[in-house]
């Protein structure tokens, strides 16, 4: 049974309420998708990393547990902090999302009530005043020269007047006048709820790093396998003793686990978790961590004008007394800031006058019309003054002798050129009739009004464009207010700004007119979207910022949709990132922030792949070898925190400024795997030269091996750390002072199952690190393409520009 409707101002009462709330009629719109708990810790345990790690680990527990099972300890610590780190940041991103809901004023029992759009009911009745936005779908009960701004829903600017009995709908804000309405199609049932449910489908950022990251993985998963399985072949026929399959095995599981990259999972992740909480504290949020790297890539940067190079506001620029209307300019100010402070909702347009004029004494209004977009004017009668009207020139003009006209047309075509909005204050002795303007009025002046230029757009844009991103700026205004504003924003033009009614249909040449324009007026919501498509076709890293239900699938379809915390909720909802506090200036920090992850995780994941790699030509050469295995698993467990792990840490989260290029896996393979070749090779060459020699034992040839593995791993952390700081030097330096504390203590070294070589093997060893050092610092010069387009080190390249704060 349908419950009953409430048709006075008291609203519902408590018991109604209730009632709606047991019946499910509550305002329950789908939140923006995001992982559960249960999601974020099956993520962080059920990985590919893990599970072979945890195989490995079974394997190991049963042959030979002690010591060498310490690999199993990055499972633990990859999972933990990865759950750690992600539900942190998850924690601190719904506080900021809370924060950024929007809220709604609701009466019941005849009182009224600031609640969250969520705690909404049918039937509700919701209070409008100037600027709040309309949350659900009704119908106006009352309306006071109502007004509401729909532009968020289908991009037209114009106020359209809503009367008694007029539908409003979600996503709309109020222009001018107050009123109130019944809540009638609440949650997925409104409109700005349906128009969104197409954009609400989950979906990952389009990662590079992620996606690189993953294919390195898929490659290793089908090589170790078979690489494992030969080895231990290989293996088992050189331990042919009773106890030789277990040797075998131990060997096996070394050589697996080293191929396993298992830190660059868990250091990426803290990486990404760790710039999105930099840019949470800025009140940017980021929905998903690898969005925090999107901007990075980004090429082209659409710009809405409205909320992003401006602050959303009309600001006064200009007062032009008309000789013609016989009033001095004092009492023009009078008249206006008078027939402001008449107004008990301003619109914009009086509210900017409001701020520029003050309220004069001796001015008292005896009757006022407010402003209605359908009649284009309002007006104020003042005792003994007269009555003046504030509305568009056009309007106001019409019908009067053409002296007036002959002075203003001029001045409006000029005006109009450089983007800024003219309003016309005329005068009369008599009132309007029935809302009708009386035939006897003079212009008196022209007021003007501009879009207000964020203060820190010019410098903004300049270093957005610095950084090689292309600005394209779209709006529904027209092109000519567009491009003025564009121009006092610093962004040059090349040719004439387009008008979008003009631009084609088909892709293809939609591009050729993206590629040769940047500024776009009188963009239609359909077009937005068009235009993102059309760049992306032309291989462009798309991002766009918007602000209403009408730019949700441009939001959607771009490579990284940006929305403002002011703006529709539908479009916060979808967008990858959030400006909660509508600051343009967030972007170049994003974009740092962006640079730093990119850069941070490549250096990250050439040290991991490189330990893959010579641990595959490792196994492969010790089965053409037939030899034993070189290496136990806790030496790998060594080697690897002194040369990746904790250095891998520091770096992935310095700072830097570096600009991101595409190609992440193909440098890091180019760089990566001829050095664990190298690697591979030094380390294999200097344990079967002492281990042949018949003057080492096994233990000794092992120790060896370790110490030149270790110290080419230190030599390729210095040369993905460049340019080198001294932090850089002092970490290095760190990591060969903690190796030579666990050879020089005996309980260390007998747990790590280390023998010192001989004193004569030092030399050897040193050779064999040396002759490692040499063929990465001149490989290089010698093969085209190696090491320049690996790590693209920042002393070969022109510093980046300084990031505005």
């Amino acid at each position: 049974m349908d419950a009953p409707v409430a048709t006075d101002q008291s609203g519902l009462t408590s018991a109604e309420v209730e009632e709606r709330r047991r019946g499910g009629l509550v305002n329950a719109v789908p939140e923006a998708p995001t992982r559960t708990f249960g999601e974020i810790v099956r993520a962080n345990v059920l990985t590919p990393v893990n599970g072979i790690i945890g195989v490995m680990f079974a394997i190991i527990m049963m042959v030979a547990p002690g010591p060498d099972a310490l690999f199993a300890g990055v499972v633990i610590s990859n999972s933990v902090i990865g759950i750690v780190q992600e539900l942190r940041a998850k924690r601190t991103l719904d506080k900021l999302a809370v924060l950024s809901a929007p809220k709604a004023t609701v009466v019941r029992d005849g009182t009224e009530h600031t609640i969250g759009t969520g705690e909404v009911v049918a039937d509700d009745l919701m209070i409008l005043r100037p600027g709040d936005q309309v949350v659900v779908d009704g119908t106006v009960v009352v309306s006071e020269s109502l007004e509401l701004n729909e532009s968020l829903l289908t991009g037209e600017s114009d106020p359209v007047v809503k009367d008694e009995g007029a539908e409003v709908l979600s996503g709309s804000f109020v222009a001018s006048g107050s009123g109130s309405y019944r809540a009638d199609r609440i949650g997925a049932a409104s409109y700005a709820s349906s128009l969104a449910e197409e954009a609400r489908q989950f979906r990952l950022v389009d990662s590079e790093l992620r996606n690189g990251i993953n294919l390195i993985l898929r490659w290793l998963v089908w090589i170790i396998p078979p690489v494992a399985l030969l080895l231990l072949i290989a293996l088992l026929r050189v331990n042919d003793s009773d106890d030789g399959w277990r040797d075998a095995l131990v060997g096996t599981v070394a050589a697996s686990v080293a191929m396993v990259p298992d830190g660059l999972v868990l250091l990426t992740s803290v990486s990404f978790i760790v710039g999105v909480l930099a840019l949470a504290r800025r009140q940017a949020l980021a929905k998903e961590l690898a969005a925090v790297e999107l901007l990075a890539r980004v090429d082209v940067l659409c710009l809405d004008k409205t909320g992003t190079i401006t602050t959303g506001e009309i600001a006064f620029a200009e007062l032009v007394t008309l000789d013609s209307g016989g009033v001095d300019e004092a009492e023009v100010r009078a008249a206006l800031g008078a027939s402001a402070a008449a107004d008990p909702s301003p619109n914009a347009t009086l509210a900017a006058v409001a701020r520029e004029f003050a309220v004069p004494e001796g001015w008292e209004a005896t009757d006022a019309v407010p402003f209605s977009s359908a009649r284009k004017w309002a007006s104020v009668t003042f005792a003994e003054r007269g009555t003046w009207f504030l509305g568009a020139p056009e309007v106001l003009l019409a019908g009067l002798d053409g002296d007036d006209a002959a002075v203003v047309m001029p001045v409006l075509e000029r005006q109009a050129e450089a983007g800024r909005r003219v309003v016309l204050l005329a005068r009369s002795d008599e009132a309007p009739t029935d809302e009708h303007l009386p035939p006897a009025r003079r212009a008196v002046a022209l007021v003007l009004f501009e879009d207000r230029v964020r203060e820190d757009a010019p410098e903004i844009l300049a270093y957005l464009r610095s950084q090689g991103i292309s600005l394209k700026v779209i709006s529904g205004d027209h092109p000519a207010t567009v491009a003025a504003v564009a121009r006092r924003a610093g962004v040059s033009l090349e040719g004439q700004a387009v008008d979008a009614r003009t631009l084609p249909t088909d892709d293809d040449e939609l591009a050729d007119v993206l590629d040769r324009s940047q500024v776009f007026g009188r963009v239609t919501p359909h077009q937005k979207r068009q235009m993102v498509g059309a760049l992306q076709s032309r291989d462009h890293v798309v991002a766009m910022t918007g602000d209403g239900v009408n730019d949700v699938l441009a939001l959607k379809d771009a490579d990284m949709g940006i929305a403002m915390g002011s703006g529709s909720s539908a479009s916060r909802s979808v967008a990858e990132l959030v400006l909660l506090d509508d600051a343009f200036s967030s972007l170049p920090r994003v974009l740092s922030e962006g640079r730093r992850v990119i850069a941070n995780i490549e250096r990250v994941a050439n040290l991991f792949v490189v330990k893959a790699s010579y641990a595959v030509l490792l196994a492969l050469l010790i089965g053409v070898l037939q030899a034993p295995f070189l290496f136990l698993p806790r030496h790998f467990t060594l080697v690897g925190t002194f040369s990746i792990g904790v250095p891998g840490f520091f770096l992935a989260l310095e700072p830097t400024d570096r600009r991101a290029l595409p190609g992440f896996v193909a440098r890091v393979v180019r760089f990566a795997v001829p050095a664990g070749i190298v690697a591979a090779l030094c380390t294999i060459a200097c344990y079967e030269w002492f281990r042949r020699s018949g003057e080492m034992a096994l233990d000794e040839a092992r120790t060896s091996a370790v110490c030149v593995l270790l110290g080419i791993g230190l030599v390729v952390l210095v040369l993905i750390s460049r340019p080198l700081r001294a932090w850089h030097t002092g970490l290095v330096a760190a990591m060969a002072a903690s190796y030579a504390v666990v050879l020089s203590v005996e309980p260390l070294r007998e747990f790590f199952a280390l023998d010192l070589p001989p004193r004569w093997a030092w030399a050897g060893i040193a050779a064999a690190v040396a002759v490692g050092a040499v063929v990465l610092v001149v490989g290089p010069h010698v093969v085209p393409g190696w090491w320049q387009a690996a790590s693209r080190p920042d002393d070969d390249e022109e510093p980046a520009a300084a990031v505005p704060v």
